[in-house]
């Protein structure tokens, strides 16, 4: 069994991107920007958004980030996202989600420009990934195909069965491993909770991309032997063999499955660290004008 070590491959990523930030700061004097807009209190999110600043500051990326209260109106959020489209200097625009009740998150999506949409989830950039058309790929999937890549796995003609069928996650991701390219060219199976037979289906799959948000879902008689394992599912639940009191676990019971994988992702420190870097790697392309001229 080998470890996929998404920590590892994110921060060799990262330095390359820090060398390509040094060269444009020292043709054209400025550096890549993202904002982030961030609605509440909600420690999660709150986390994730301290994550991407201090991911921004280890590359030489400019960052900022729009606070609001969690009664913000839609109307201030939408505003704030339009002032932002019309700033020069800001490359891309993540929106935190979720967002309150009282606000559409797809009014708000749609509000971005696509060519700062570096979260990939304006339906414009959805579309343009659909067909094939270069695109922001939503950091998640668009992680997981790095890894995938950078770690030699061999994916065309290969089975993958993807458990999701989230926007986020599943979808997309059914999408890229179907793509005429390489990583890519796998017949893809996409299950779901009412997937019949499901321990059939997972049990032939080559390639299993888990995103089903349930802890330790899957066991190992749901597995191939020798199949590559991706764990998109990150949960907290308690523990008392650690000083904290809690224990960070995916949607695959790593114990029993790593026994039979030939590659598999930990949870901490496989699919998370790079869900950061892409989120960098698409400000960079958006910066360079690499995919909206």
């Amino acid at each position: 069994m080998e470890l996929i070590d998404g920590k590892k491959i994110a921060e060799s990523i990262k330095k390359e991107i820090a060398i390509e930030v040094e060269r444009i700061k020292n043709r054209d004097g400025k550096v890549p920007h993202l904002a982030a807009i961030l609605v509440g209190e909600d420690p999660a999110s709150q986390t994730y958004v301290n994550s991407k600043a201090k991911a921004c500051h280890e590359v030489g990326f400019d960052s900022s980030t729009y606070r609001f209260p969690a009664d913000v109106s839609e109307k201030e959020l939408l505003e704030t996202v339009e002032f932002i489209n019309n700033d020069p200097e800001i490359d891309g625009l993540i929106v935190q989600l979720p967002l309150p009740k009282h606000i559409d998150p797809q009014k708000v999506i749609q509000q971005i420009r696509p060519e700062k949409d570096v979260d990939g989830f304006h339906p414009v950039n959805v579309g343009r990934m659909t067909i094939g058309l270069p695109a922001y790929i939503s950091a998640t999937p668009n992680g997981i195909m790095e890894l995938i890549m950078r770690s030699g796995i061999q994916t065309t003609g290969k089975s993958c069965v993807i458990l999701g069928r989230s926007n986020i996650v599943g979808k997309p991701m059914s999408i890229l491993m179907a793509r005429n390219a390489e990583p890519g060219n796998a017949t893809v199976t996409v299950c779901h909770s009412k997937t019949k037979n499901l321990k059939e289906v997972t049990a032939q799959a080559d390639i299993l991309i888990v995103a089903i948000g349930q802890p330790e879902f899957v066991t190992a008689d749901m597995v191939k032997e020798g199949a590559v394992v991706i764990d998109v599912g990150i949960h907290r639940v308690e523990s008392s063999q650690t000083k904290s009191g809690f224990r960070l676990i995916g949607d695959v019971k790593f114990d029993e499955v790593s026994k039979k994988a030939s590659h598999i992702t930990p949870v901490p420190g496989g699919v998370g660290p790079m869900t950061i870097v892409s989120l960098l790697m698409n400000t960079l392309k958006s910066a360079k004008k690499e995919i909206y001229n």
